[in-house]
């Protein structure tokens, strides 16, 4: 009688099937790519350029009043287009539980100066006390970022 002995050892395989797991990262990817964009709850424009702009991080927030004109000067409350005449009651709306808050506008570059100005008039009538004006830093060819 002879003792059998096993060699499992020379069966075992070392290496890691990686497609699995390519699989499911190129699937996140494209539901990441798809998802991202509606994401965004901005209004698309081109904002004006400056040197030292101030930072105003509480136009990022979630609950930042932010008023757009776009170039043609239609007028955004948040996502949603407002006829001009009905922007001061919309954002009094807006205010009516949340006194003391500051209001930020988003104009194009390219909008009509009176478009803008109509716009910040209609906001401070509507009880506002502060407007800030969001822009971007101008970037000069071959400064670091």
């Amino acid at each position: 009688m002879g003792i059998s002995v096993r060699n499992e050892g020379a069966k075992v395989n070392s290496n890691i099937n990686v497609t699995p797991m390519v699989d499911v990262m190129l699937v996140l990817l494209i539901i990441f790519m798809v998802i991202t964009p509606m994401l965004q709850n901005k209004v698309n424009v081109d904002l004006a350029k400056t040197d030292n702009p101030q930072p105003m991080a509480d136009a990022d927030k979630e609950d930042a009043i932010v008023v757009a004109v776009t170039r043609d000067g239609t007028v955004y409350l948040g996502q949603d287009k407002v006829a001009p005449s009905e922007l001061g009651g919309k954002v009094r709306d807006k205010l009516a539980d949340k006194p003391g808050k500051e209001i930020f506008v988003r104009a194009d570059a390219r909008a009509k100066y009176l478009d803008v100005e109509n716009a910040i008039d209609d906001v401070r009538t509507a009880g506002v006390e502060s407007v800030g004006l969001l822009t971007e830093k101008r970037q000069t060819p071959g400064a670091p970022e």
